[in-house]
């Protein structure tokens, strides 16, 4: 290898390393970190992503790929050399619109603001969180103004998950969605699912959720589960990822919950070796990455094959469960109902929750709306979106994460990812026809090894679009199959 590639390599790694590490500070301050520990690990986060901004957006890495465009350019496109670069570039002419102490600021609110956030949803005090959400807007507003955008400002937060991507077209997408979604809401029987509630002990939940991500293509020491506050999953390496979830003593959603991250942590246990401790080490898009957290969520996870084989090991967990019938359990688990929190929604009225908070971001930044009216224009869309009186602001405005850690432009990525999940499942569902037989047999590796070798392990090297087209055939993200998915779903359950 030329010597300009190794360099550029030992420069990215050495990056990487930086970002890794703060990862594992982030984990443990979100896991197992005592709340006085918050200050200190702010400031050890803001001094790790100063260094590593500092490492990445440095003169010399333009030189080192003014020195490797050239021997690169007769690789093939998706060649991991030709990627690594143009990956590279793309990332380190972005960077450097940021000064090194806005990126480093924001690293610090983002950590203080996480733990007012747990506070603050504790006892539903949204006062107490309108400082840190106020730090964290005015910051990002500054972010927005190291860039030029074409069509919303809102773009350039949007461009941090979805590379590429104009608010334009996220809205031209929302805009089918959410007329079908409201219509299909409307449309949906009411389903009993009061056996979902009850007397689940957390430890049960704890027991079959491993036996069951055990079974979905881990290797046995590359991974754990703890519970947070919050799910989410992380991971340092392919062979170092770190799931969590929430049990909740009286339902069960810690199941899907669970399967949810371990979608995510999927993709990351499957990128290739070649492409750890470089930009290439990751998904494409957090839409695409979504869709896998989707697919083995909702796809797999809320499918009748799924539970012909799963739903005994869950009544020998769960006696109550034991008077249940298969039939009876899976409609419930697949019911369309309107509900207060994003985390626990069904299929059917996730992305109108998706939908509001879209819409809502875009005045945060546009300045248009009060940040201390948040609590009572959030309650007023919840009930024009879905119908639903919000009691308190922990079941509202507070619910989520995002906004603590000034994660502002993340949450479409979610609709998008239920919408691509759809795209890719029928290029699954194509490859593999007997995949309804292996999940009835509880057999998940023939669908997690065709995932990892035509999607995950190409980690970064392709655009969101080159990636969509490379499994479907098309670069255009499309709502139909999913709708016509839900459309499906809400039939069955009317019949």
């Amino acid at each position: 290898m030329e010597q300009a590639l190794l360099d550029l390599r030992a420069r990215l790694a050495e990056v990487s390393d930086l970002s890794r590490a703060a990862g594992v500070l982030g984990w443990d301050q979100r896991v197992t970190m005592p709340p006085r520990g918050t200050e200190a690990r702010a400031e050890q986060l803001s001094t790790l992503g100063r260094i590593a901004h500092e490492r990445f957006t440095d003169a010399e890495v333009g030189r080192l790929l003014d020195r490797a465009e050239p021997l690169v350019e007769s690789q093939p496109y998706d060649s991991d050399d030709r990627s690594l670069v143009r990956v590279t570039r793309r990332d380190w002419e972005k960077a450097r619109r940021v000064p090194t102490e806005l990126r480093a600021e924001m690293t610090l609110q983002a950590a203080r603001g996480h733990h007012a956030w747990v506070e603050a949803r504790r006892t539903s005090d949204f006062a107490s969180f309108l400082p840190y959400l106020r730090t964290n807007v005015e910051l990002k507003r500054r972010y927005v103004e190291c860039f030029e955008w074409s069509d919303s400002p809102y773009t350039p937060l949007l461009d941090d998950y979805e590379p590429g991507m104009l608010t334009t077209e996220v809205q031209e997408v929302f805009a089918v969605l959410r007329p079908a979604l409201t219509e299909l809401v409307a449309a949906a029987p009411e389903v009993d699912a009061s056996f979902l509630h009850g007397d689940f002990p957390a430890e049960e939940q704890r027991a079959f959720a491993e036996r069951v991500v055990r079974t979905m293509g881990f290797d046995d020491d590359a991974w754990r589960l703890d519970p947070t506050a919050h799910p989410f999953c992380t991971s340092f390496s392919n062979r170092d990822v770190r799931l969590t979830t929430r049990y909740r003593p009286d339902d069960l959603e810690s199941v899907w919950s669970t399967m949810h991250e371990a979608g995510h942590g999927l993709y990351a246990h499957g990128i290739a070796d070649a492409l750890l401790r470089s930009p290439l080490h990751g998904a494409p898009s957090l839409g695409i990455n979504e869709s896998q957290s989707r697919t083995w969520e909702n796809l797999v996870g809320r499918s009748r094959p799924f539970w012909e084989h799963w739903y005994a090991p869950l009544q020998e967990h769960f006696p109550a469960l034991r008077g249940v019938e298969l039939d009876t359990f899976v409609r419930a688990i697949n019911r369309a109902e309107p509900g207060l929190i994003r985390v626990d929604a069904d299929e059917t009225t996730y992305s109108l929750h998706i939908i509001l908070r879209f819409e809502l971001e875009q005045e945060l930044v546009a300045g248009t709306v009060a940040l201390e009216d948040l609590p009572e224009i959030w309650n007023a869309r919840m009930k024009e979106f879905l119908g639903i009186d919000v009691p308190d602001n922990a079941h509202g405005v507070l619910q989520d994460v995002h906004w603590s850690g000034g994660g502002i432009g993340y949450f479409p990525t979610y609709a998008l990812g239920n919408v691509i999940s759809l795209q890719i499942w029928d290029a699954v569902r194509g490859a593999l026809p007997d995949l309804d037989d292996q999940l009835e047999g509880g057999d998940l590796l023939p669908l997690s090894e065709w995932l990892r070798d035509n999607l995950y392990a190409l980690g970064r090297k392709l655009t969101p679009k080159e990636t969509i087209e490379r499994l479907t055939g098309s670069p255009v993200i499309d709502p139909a199959p999913y709708l016509a998915y839900l459309g499906d779903k809400v039939a069955a359950l009317a019949t």
